[in-house]
């Protein structure tokens, strides 16, 4: 029996109420109600402020890296830049539309060779200037529009193209371009916009988002796949990830802000929720749910035949 109950017992009792067994038995049911009722309230609250507390706090691994993990990204115990795409010294990478990301300063890392291009001449030259402080065996900077890409045929054992595809006048050409400077077995690792994402951006965007110099065309996963089989590549992995980053843009748009921080309240808000998803112990499985539902990116690994 319940404290509260027998306090209440022990109260009618003393008093000589004379209230029966079933009434005694009614009182007692209810104090044990309500002494449940607050243990919960009080365990919600608890719950509740834990919860708040994860939202307020800074995490101590960012969400996008933490994200990124769990997708597979940068597995520095294997060397792997994505699951399946490993990295190391002997390489030669070649990474085409390199912007500004973090991707080529991984394989730098891992002491390969790195040949990056973009049409961006500061980028490019930005990039160089990361690069340079990296054990990366060479370090060769290209501004091109990769049309043609000035290299000689067989050159990269490892081929990066992410999210490029989108922005360029013919698909075909450009990946005839990476399978022609990739070795004989060379790996290769290319990404593009996933339609579901990208459709809704068709709403959200400003009209420029599908405008060149940006996104030209949205390419069905089907179609992706078909593409990179033509050009004579040899599928080896599928992956779709990043429904953070779906979410992330749709809020990007209703802050009318640059691409630079300090973030809107609202990104950080959102980014601050991931990570307290992230977090739980069904965090995982739920971002694998909703990254099949609304990834991203789509992504293929694919090998250049011998």
């Amino acid at each position: 029996m319940s404290i509260v109950a027998e306090k209440i017992k022990t109260f009618l009792n003393y008093t000589k109420l004379n209230l029966g067994e079933n009434a005694l038995a009614v009182a007692l049911s209810r104090a044990e109600v309500a002494e449940r009722r607050a243990d919960e309230a009080e365990s919600n609250t608890v719950a509740l402020q834990s919860r708040l507390d994860a939202l307020n706090s800074p995490p101590k691994h960012p969400p996008p890296l933490v994200d990124a993990s769990l997708s597979g990204w940068f597995k520095h115990e294997t060397g792997e830049l994505i699951e399946g795409f490993k990295i190391d010294a002997d390489d030669i990478v070649l990474d085409i539309g390199c912007g500004d990301s973090p991707f080529l300063e991984f394989c730098a890392n891992q002491k390969a060779e790195v040949i990056f291009a973009d049409i961006d001449e500061e980028k490019v030259n930005a990039m160089a200037e990361r690069l340079a402080q990296t054990p990366a065996k060479a370090v060769t900077p290209l501004v091109t529009d990769s049309n043609p890409i000035p290299l000689a045929d067989g050159t990269a054992t490892k081929v990066i193209a992410m999210e490029v595809l989108e922005h360029v006048d013919d698909p075909a050409l450009f990946l005839a371009e990476l399978v022609r400077v990739g070795k004989p077995g060379s790996l290769y690792l290319i990404t593009v916009p996933d339609p579901v994402a990208e459709t809704l951006q068709k709403f959200l965007a400003p009209d420029s988002y599908f405008m060149k110099p940006n996104h030209v065309r949205i390419i069905q996963r089907d179609q992706f796949a078909q593409w990179i089989e033509d050009a004579g590549l040899v599928i080896e992995t599928k992956k779709s990830y990043g429904f953070y980053w779906s979410m992330w843009w749709m809020f990007f748009w209703a802050c009318k802000q640059d691409l630079n921080p300090p973030w809107h309240p609202l990104l950080e808000s959102w980014s601050a929720t991931w990570g307290a998803l992230l977090s739980t112990d069904d965090g995982a499985r739920i971002k694998k749910t909703l990254d099949d539902f609304m990834p991203k990116s789509q992504a293929i690994i694919a090998r250049k035949p011998y």
